[in-house]
């Protein structure tokens, strides 16, 4: 019986391919159009998709972001199919909800019904290991009577609780840009990240405490601050430039600065970057709520850019920038490298406002081998210098270090710790 219904249905389909030639395209057109309406009105409810990616798969989503984790606070009751992956403190685990499964959900007095999805994998080509090329989805079906009521207040509803629950319930990552190609996956995965655990906070940190409360504060208002950013019509981000001498703790600042902020930390290396290009794609996959660092800015790339006192006639770091494009194109590097105009965009350029809640951070052991374009204030709005330690600085490092709150040999009073904190110090933050 099934052969025979087999046979039937691929006659049929053979039929309809073959008349398709030779019936007029206005017919088929008003055909197909006739065929909809009796379908709407047969099929009362309708479907709203959410794909993963936007931007020919250049950013994730935001929506499927915060609706994967509503689902995976809603679904884990009454889904039969589950993953799981390691939760924030990486002792427990959170259930999410997989793919090609349908749980309900219920707003308002209305039934709704979510279903994740992905497009069947396609090969391309003979290998060991089929390519595939997934896009994944969501799909939200409800009765078109509560159209006004979903399109409303029940997306509001699921976007605000998912952030708030993936805020709450997120890992925090330290990030660095290994590129590498997944031929399984046939995808490029332009960051690498591990779980970010330092133990640094700006309560350990050897500093200074009139400098550490601004520091602080400044970072909370930046937080705060978006609808200011929104209304001057500036990008929601901040630059800081730590400066100082080896080891006079620029990277345990930042690891300060994310533990204060619940910031992920993306640790860009110039030199592993191609050329411009994929500097721009790093920069859009950057999610938000993360701080991007370049370490020793001076010596990541030749991004120097000095520029010789004199008049008009000498070359700015604009023109050399311009002549070394040039050069690279008649070479035939295809490659080319990361330049500083390259760079400066990628800090404020066009590029720089996708996304948002974003600090930049520059380190440099020498601030003045740096372009003045790149440090200026609107790039790098914040300069903060980590020299070595002041009295104050020093009892924090007694008080970690060897549980020493008070000795006999500290200054008796605070004139005598003004006064020592003015003399050249001689020892070094270790």
């Amino acid at each position: 019986m099934w052969a025979g219904l087999s046979s039937a249905l691929a006659g049929i389909m053979f039929m309809w391919m073959a008349a398709q030639r030779f019936i007029p395209m206005e017919l088929y057109d008003h055909a197909q159009k006739w065929t909809g309406k009796l379908a709407n009105r047969l099929w009362p409810y309708v479907h709203i998709s959410f794909p993963e990616f936007t931007g020919e798969r250049m950013k994730r989503s935001e929506a499927y972001v915060a609706i994967e984790a509503y689902l995976a606070a809603t679904s884990t009751d009454h889904a039969r199919r589950l993953k799981a992956e390691v939760g924030k403190d990486s002792s427990s685990l959170v259930l999410s909800m997989d793919e090609h499964e349908e749980v309900t959900d219920v707003f308002g007095g209305a039934t709704v019904w979510w279903s994740s999805g992905a497009t069947a994998p396609r090969n391309q080509g003979f290998s060991l290991y089929p390519a595939r090329d997934e896009k994944r989805y969501y799909v939200l079906t409800f009765h078109r009577r509560h159209r006004k009521m979903v399109n409303g207040a029940y997306l509001a509803h699921v976007m605000e609780k998912g952030n708030a629950i993936r805020v709450q319930k997120r890992q925090r990552k330290l990030f660095t840009n290994r590129s590498h190609h997944d031929w399984y996956d046939n995808k490029e995965y332009l960051w690498s990240h591990v779980v970010f655990d330092h133990p640094a906070t700006f309560e350990t940190l050897a500093l200074d405490p009139e400098v550490k409360r601004d520091i602080m504060q400044d970072l909370s208002t930046f937080q705060e601050s978006k609808e200011y950013y929104a209304k001057v019509g500036k990008p929601w981000k901040r630059g800081y430039l730590l400066y100082g001498p080896p080891g006079t703790g620029k990277s345990t600042m930042i690891a300060a600065m994310a533990n204060f902020l619940d910031y992920d930390v993306y640790d860009l290396e110039l030199t592993a970057v191609k050329n411009n290009s994929k500097l721009r794609k790093l920069l859009v996959e950057i999610t938000p709520k993360s701080i991007v660092v370049i370490e020793d800015i001076d010596c990541s790339a030749d991004l120097t850019g000095k520029r010789k006192p004199g008049g008009r006639d000498e070359k700015t770091s604009e023109e050399t920038e311009i002549e070394k494009a040039k050069a690279a194109a008649a070479g035939g590097n295809e490659e080319g490298k990361v330049t500083l105009s390259g760079l400066l965009n990628f800090i404020d350029g066009i590029w720089s406002a996708c996304g948002g809640e974003r600090i930049i951070v520059f380190t440099t052991n020498y601030v003045d081998k740096l372009d003045p374009a790149l440090i200026r204030r609107g790039r790098m709005d914040k300069h903060i210098e980590l020299s070595y330690c002041t009295f104050e600085a020093f009892k924090v490092l007694a008080r970690n270090y060897l549980g020493v709150d008070s000795h006999p040999l500290f200054p008796p009073c605070t004139s005598c710790s003004s006064k020592l904190r003015s003399r050249r110090p001689t020892w070094r933050r270790t």
